[in-house]
C-alpha cells in the first residue's frame, strides 16, 4: 500500500496521480485528517497517561501518610475512561485508514502513458515476422478439436463453461511447454525454482492486493472462517513466502520463478473471450519474481521483460511490447509491459505475458523489508513479478503459428527435446 507519510507530503500530486486510473481518489484528503486526529488522540492520551501516574504516586504517598485519596482515585478513574475512549477513538481511526490505504491502488509511474484503457496503451516494438500462410487458416479451437488434443464438451460436462481436457499431444504439448519455461528461466537466467501451494489465506491474498479489492474475481474455498483461496497467480504464494521478514541486503536481487495452476472467477469478463482456451477459470502459469533494493529495481525490470521476451524468441514466436497506460495498469502495479503474441486467425495481438513493477507498494501491506547492514534502519525492498508465461495462451500461439495445410501442427525446434516427436497429427 502507500505511504501514508508520502501522501500527507504530496496530498495534490499523489490524488492528481492516482486519477489518472479513471477514479477519483480525493477520498485520501479525507484519510489525511483522520490521520492527523489519531496523532493528536495519541498525544492527547500519552499525556493523560503521564498524569494519571503521576496522580498514582502521590495516592501512594497520601496512603503511606494516612490521609484521603478519594478525591484523588476519582481523578484517576475518570482519566482512565477518558483514556479508554481516546483509545477506542484511535482504534476506530485507524480501522479506517487502513482500509481506505488497502483500496488504494499504487501510483503509476511518471513515464507511464495517461489513458483511459488498453486502447490508449503505447507500442514499443515488435519482433518475428508474421508468417504468410497460403491456404484457409483454422483457429486453435478448430485444430485442437480436429486433432483430438482439446476437449471443451467433455471439461464442461464434468465442471461447466471455460475449462478444457487436454488430451494424447495436447496434454504433452502443455507439460513439455512448462518444462521448458522452468529450465530456461532456472539455468539461463538464474531463478530458483519455487511449486507453491494451490491454496493461499486471506493474509496473503492481501499482501500482494488482490484483496479487499477484487474478491468477487476469486475463489474462496474451504470453511469461511479459515480464509482460503484458490491461488489467482504465482504471484501471491511466492511474494508471501517472505511476508514479514527482514531480508539479507546480499541475498538481494532474490529471484523465483515459479510454477502454479491459477484459478480465476472472471467475474468481471461475462462474454469477453468465451471460445476457447485464452480466458479460463483454470489455467497453468510459469511466473517470474524478483525481491529487489529500490535503486536496482527499475533496470531488473528491464531484465526481467528480456527473460519473459526470450520464451517467444526460441519458440520463434511472432509479438510486440507496449507499454499499459494508467487507464489499463493493474491494481497493485506503478509500471507494467505487456508481451503481445500474434495470433492469426484473429489477426491480431493478445497479451500472453505481463511485466511489473510494484516499488514497495506490496512489500508494504505483505511487511517485506531487508537491511543494508547491522546498524542500519530496515527499508521496504521492491516487488517485481512477471508472467514467463502463461502455458495456455503460449498453446494457442503455437498451434495457430505452426499450423499446416494438412491440420498437423509442427514442432518448435526449441521444444522437439521435450516433445520427442517433430509434428502433432491426428492419431
Amino acid at each position: 500500500m502507500l505511504d501514508i507519510k508520502e501522501i500527507k507530503e504530496n496530498l495534490t500530486s499523489v490524488i492528481e496521480r492516482l486519477n489518472t486510473r479513471g477514479a477519483d481518489f480525493s477520498y485520501l484528503k479525507e484519510t489525511v485528517s483522520q490521520d492527523e486526529e489519531r496523532r493528536k488522540l495519541i498525544s492527547e492520551a500519552e499525556k493523560l497517561k503521564n498524569t494519571r501516574n503521576q496522580l498514582s504516586k502521590e495516592i501512594g504517598l497520601l496512603i503511606k501518610n494516612k490521609q484521603p485519596i478519594e478525591a484523588l482515585k476519582e481523578k484517576v478513574r475518570l482519566i482512565a475512561l477518558d483514556v479508554k475512549e481516546k483509545e477506542e477513538l484511535v482504534a476506530s481511526l485507524e480501522k479506517a485508514i487502513k482500509s481506505a490505504l488497502l483500496s488504494t491502488p499504487n501510483l503509476p509511474d511518471l513515464d507511464v502513458v495517461v489513458g483511459l484503457d488498453e486502447s490508449d496503451n503505447k507500442e514499443l516494438y515488435r519482433y518475428g515476422n508474421r508468417r504468410q500462410f497460403e491456404f484457409k487458416l483454422k483457429d486453435h479451437v478448430t485444430l485442437g478439436e480436429e486433432l483430438d488434443i482439446l476437449d471443451f464438451e467433455r471439461a464442461t460436462k464434468i465442471a461447466g463453461p471455460r475449462f478444457v481436457i487436454l488430451k494424447g499431444d495436447g496434454a504433452k504439448l502443455e507439460r513439455s511447454l512448462i518444462q521448458f519455461m522452468m529450465d530456461l528461466h532456472a539455468e539461463d537466467h538464474g531463478y530458483k525454482e519455487v511449486i507453491p501451494p494451490y491454496i493461499v489465506n486471506e493474509k496473503a491474498m492481501i499482501g500482494t492486493g488482490q484483496l479487499p479489492k477484487f474478491k468477487e474475481d476469486s475463489f474462496q474455498v474451504g470453511e469461511k472462517e479459515k480464509g482460503w483461496y484458490l491461488n489467482p497467480t504465482a504471484e501471491v504464494p511466492t511474494i508471501n513466502m517472505h511476508s514479514d521478514e527482514i531480508l539479507k541486503v546480499e541475498d538481494l536481487p532474490l529471484k523465483y520463478v515459479s510454477y502454479t495452476t491459477a484459478f480465476r472467477s472472471e467475474a468481471g469478463s461475462a462474454g469477453r473471450d468465451t471460445r476457447g482456451i485464452l480466458r479460463q477459470h483454470q489455467f497453468n502459469k510459469v511466473e517470474l519474481i524478483m525481491f529487489a533494493k529500490p535503486e536496482e529495481s527499475r533496470e531488473l525490470h528491464e531484465r526481467m521483460l528480456k527473460d519473459s521476451e526470450k520464451v517467444l524468441k526460441l519458440l520463434k514466436i511472432p509479438y510486440r511490447v507496449v507499454l499499459l497506460s494508467t487507464g489499463d495498469l493493474g491494481f497493485s502495479m506503478s509500471k507494467t509491459y505487456d508481451i503481445e503474441v500474434w495470433i492469426p486467425s484473429e489477426r491480431k495481438y493478445r497479451e500472453i505475458a505481463s511485466i511489473s513493477n510494484a516499488l514497495d507498494y506490496q512489500a508494504r501491506r505483505a511487511g517485506i523489508r531487508f537491511k543494508r547492514d547491522k546498524e542500519a534502519k530496515t527499508e521496504y525492498l521492491h516487488t517485481l513479478n512477471g508472467s514467463g508465461l502463461a502455458v495456455g495462451r503460449t498453446m494457442i500461439a503455437i498451434l495457430e503459428n505452426y499450423q499446416n495445410e494438412d491440420g498437423t501442427i509442427t514442432i518448435p525446434d526449441v521444444l522437439i527435446p521435450y516433445m520427442k516427436q517433430t509434428i502433432i497429427k491426428k492419431n
